[in-house]
């Protein structure tokens, strides 16, 4: 798997502390999606199953490290959501359980990760508690999650909480200049429409995904000319609506800094132009309105099973449509509840 040059402190940190005794068994690894965790995550298996650790280093030499290399390691496994499924059910749980109480194959460590744990229902939890607490010997858990809060609080109390923060901005941009052909204001632009996350803001400035944004800055901006913000709707309507729409929600933050003498802290340096359109022809109520219903349409976007995707951006555009033209924001829309 491949390694991130701002993962070394962490992994230090973390492997530093289990060398001086005072490691702790259950790992609970919050973290951004696109910031590597699961190439960290990784990277501690490695080195807990080593058999002729080298310091903070594992081997790669010895058995154990050639399996994980092939990643077929007996004593390492993923528990995650079956195919099909989207979470990780209590019989999932009972299984991976029982495999634990056996003898390592190895004779070393044993080490479960649990990818997205977020995932994991009520009952799910709850069979995990007793073995967090009380886990066999030489066991570990690495869990990461993107919502540490939606997990049982119980669950989270067995386990060392550990933030992984996104690398500093200029440790970003070198490392994307490395991995991606694109213009410097750019890649500051995809970096913060990624929150920060390097590997997210790399898959974006991927051609194909980045052209996608362009197009729909364009068509937005075609829309305000225009007057017909329905005409985007063949833009947003996607699978990855969701997405869409948070780029666009981040156009109409950055035109409300505009308007308030901040536009040095807009996300979308690279379309200045667009945002200033935007903070010319909306007034700050209405911006901050539609704000507020686009983070309501992409929640229910995320959340909300067999959500009629289609009628709900349909209404978010009639309703922007309208407050753009007629300078009042509605109070009666379903996106205002």
């Amino acid at each position: 798997m491949k390694w991130y040059p701002w993962l070394s402190a962490p992994y230090r940190q973390w492997v530093g502390q289990q060398i001086a005794g005072r490691g702790h068994h259950a790992l609970l690894l919050h973290s951004l999606p696109g910031n590597g965790q699961e190439a960290l995550i990784y990277g501690i298996s490695r080195w807990l199953m080593c058999q002729q650790r080298q310091g903070e280093k594992s081997c790669g030499e010895c058995h154990s490290c050639r399996l994980m290399l092939a990643g077929n390691h007996p004593d390492w496994y993923m528990l995650a959501a079956e195919k099909g499924k989207s979470s990780i059910g209590v019989e999932l749980v009972r299984q991976q359980i029982e495999k634990l109480y056996s003898h390592a194959q190895l004779g070393g460590a044993k080490v479960v990760w649990l990818p997205h744990a977020e995932l994991l229902t009520d009952a799910a939890a709850n069979a995990l508690l007793k073995t967090l607490e009380e886990p066999p010997e030489k066991t570990y858990f690495l869990l990461d999650c993107y919502q540490p809060t939606s997990l049982l609080a119980t669950l989270r109390s067995r386990c060392f909480y550990w933030h992984l923060a996104c690398p500093d901005t200029a440790l970003s941009l070198q490392w994307l200049q490395r991995q991606v052909q694109a213009e410097p204001i750019s890649m500051l632009a995809a970096l913060k429409l990624s929150e920060g996350a390097p590997l997210a803001a790399e898959r974006l400035l991927q051609p194909e995904r980045w052209a996608i944004r362009a197009a729909m800055c364009g068509a937005l901006s075609t829309a305000l000319h225009s007057s017909d913000l329905l005409s985007l709707l063949a833009q947003l309507n996607h699978d990855d609506a969701a997405e869409r729409s948070q780029w666009l929600s981040s156009l109409v933050l950055d035109a409300l800094k505009w308007q308030q003498g901040a536009g040095e802290f807009a996300v979308n340096q690279d379309q200045l132009p667009l945002v200033q359109q935007l903070a010319q022809i909306a007034t700050t109520p209405v911006l901050l309105e539609s704000a507020k219903q686009l983070s309501h349409c992409r929640h229910q976007l995320l959340t909300v099973v067999g959500v009629n995707r289609e009628l709900l951006l349909t209404e978010l555009l009639l309703n922007w449509e309208t407050a753009l033209s007629t300078g009042a924001v509605s109070t009666s829309s379903s996106l205002n509840t």
